[in-house]
């Protein structure tokens, strides 16, 4: 059943006003944090969560109007917080909780240069009262902002094309001036790179490197998503593949280009491929059909209207390079972009890959989680686990839902998914759970253990038999967990994404965020709390 939140209490005139008086009980930093709770031992009664703390769908109007309102208060909070007076902070994005409490995530600025790994969340309640999540809590106290490495040097020494800009790093204990440098070209498999590396101002040291295009292989061939409602625009005497209805949505033809944006697909009568690679719009159907159903999932479930919830649209390129084995999400263009597999024969467009995509990009707009290192995993296993919610909300009988992801698109040759949520392990490379050192494997493997914990949070433990398909899902140390079912771990995580997640957010601070939200909804002290901590323990994430 589906939950729908009363709406949100008017914001009246006087909220800024009420906002700087209680600026004062603001503390310094509110550290995610919870004390283990006892593992669950029986399966609980199915749980609701509290209605006050669900989002409160937001059209773009009130989203900006938010938006405004904390670009208002960013002064007063920046001195309640004893930040340095160099300090600026930039919002960069809002949402509201239907008890009226209300999320202001921002960026920082230190004497006009950014704070990479500086973000953080303000959480006000409807009374007013104050507290807040940071990605880093050291203060900003870098000795000069006159770098002693030149930014020529840097350009020199990585061989990057254009000058590095200058920015405080904050991601590690102690922040220090630093030089972010781009390196753009293409990836092993053909896919574009966009490399952003972390340069110490003062000693030339590499600081971090993360990759900034979102990418995935993924399933799809234009027939697995069968006959589907393709949203379009009337243009004279055509019509385009333009989705009015989803903040025009638009999909284009790359033809095996590398590059550009391609060309709008187009139809004389509104009818849309053949189901097969013969007919090139075939592709275009399957990406379109996926992004629609995409952003009806965030809207519909979670209030979300758009990946950044200013009701704007992406767009999805198509037919991309040649035998192009990937999919990818990129921030610059707001776009995904869907290669064609081995022989051009195989698109990945199928209905998850989207859903994957799309969230790679509803996630550089909120927790903003860096594409390396464990917040990688995180940033990957985001994108599986709202891919999976997609799937299992749109219940396309093509496609039947599952916990497998890339299970038809038989990539490998040998009728094997691209993951497996249940058994992480099961791809050969993927752990099932956390260990000291995951950090330094790739980005799509060390999201195993956040899959994992997905999955065992959905639906338990053990054997059992899902819409046909066969799982068996084990823990770290044998002990079964129940599971709280599957919408309701999909709030969980959505909400301590959205809410308490940062750049830097590693596994600790998932488990901490994820216990978090489970309070707001749950309430402290609950049955879901207690099995939430006992599904991390069951992953190797214990503290």
């Amino acid at each position: 059943m589906r939950h729908t939140s009363p709406q949100a209490p008017r914001r009246g005139r006087g909220r800024p006003a009420r906002t700087v008086a209680a600026l004062a009980i603001l503390a310094a930093t509110m550290l995610i944090g919870l004390q283990p709770t006892s593992a669950a031992t029986a399966s609980p009664v199915p749980a609701v969560p509290g209605q006050g703390a669900l989002p409160v769908p937001l059209s773009p109007e009130e989203h900006a109007a938010l938006l405004k309102e904390a670009a208002e208060i960013a002064a007063g909070l920046a001195t309640a917080m004893n930040l340095d007076p160099r300090e600026v902070l930039q919002p960069a994005d809002a949402g509201q909780d239907a008890d009226g409490t209300t999320h202001f995530r921002y960026n920082r600025t230190f004497a006009a240069l950014a704070v990479l790994g500086g973000d953080l969340i303000v959480h006000r309640t409807g009374q007013g009262a104050l507290t807040a999540t940071r990605a880093r809590s050291a203060p900003i106290a870098v000795p000069t902002t006159t770098p002693a490495i030149p930014a020529t040097q840097v350009m020199a020494t990585l061989h990057a094309p254009a000058l590095p800009r200058l920015v405080v790093w904050a991601g590690a204990a102690t922040p220090v001036l630093a030089w972010e440098s781009v390196l753009e070209g293409t990836q092993d498999d053909g896919t574009p790179s966009e490399r952003h590396i972390v340069t110490d101002a003062t000693t030339g040291a590499q600081l971090y490197a993360f990759e900034a295009v979102r990418s995935d292989v993924g399933q799809g061939q234009g027939q697995y998503n069968g006959t589907v409602p393709v949203s379009t625009k009337r243009n004279f005497l055509q019509y385009e593949m333009n989705d009015t209805t989803r903040g025009n949505h638009r999909t284009y033809d790359l033809a095996h280009a590398e590059s550009g944006q391609g060309s709008l697909f187009t139809s004389w009568n509104d009818k849309w491929g053949n189901g097969t690679q013969s007919d090139a719009r075939t592709a275009g159907v399957d990406a379109h059909y996926g992004a629609a159903r995409t952003w009806d999932y965030f809207k519909e479930v979670h209030g979300r209207t758009g990946i950044r919830g200013d009701g704007v649209g992406a767009y999805s390129r198509v037919h991309a390079g040649d035998n192009l084995k990937n999919a990818f999400w990129a921030n610059r263009c707001f776009c995904m972009t869907y290669g064609d597999g081995a022989g051009n024969a195989k698109p990945l467009t199928e209905l998850d890959v989207a859903a994957h995509e799309m969230t790679h990009g509803v996630t550089a707009a909120t927790a903003g989680l860096e594409y390396a290192a464990e917040s990688g995993g995180l940033n990957e296993a985001t994108s599986d686990i709202f891919a999976t919610a997609v799937s299992f909300h749109a219940n396309n009988a093509h496609d039947v839902p599952s916990y497998l992801l890339g299970k038809l698109l038989d990539f490998f040759g040998n009728g094997a998914p691209l993951r497996y949520m249940d058994r992480p392990s099961r791809d050969g490379h993927s752990p099932d759970y956390w260990y000291a050192g995951i950090a330094g494997i790739d980005v799509h493997y060390s999201s195993g253990p956040a899959n994992h914990f997905f999955y065992l949070l959905a639906e338990g433990s053990g054997a059992k038999t899902i819409n046909g398909i066969a799982y068996d899902s084990p823990t770290v140390d044998g002990k079964a967990v129940p599971g709280i079912g599957r919408l309701n771990a999909e709030r969980i995580w959505y909400r301590a994404l959205t809410t308490y997640m940062t750049t830097t957010t590693d596994y600790s601070g998932a488990r901490a965020a994820t216990l978090q939200a489970t309070t707001d909804l749950f309430g402290p002290g609950s049955t879901t709390a207690a099995t939430v901590a006992a599904t991390w323990d069951a992953v190797n994430v214990t503290v």
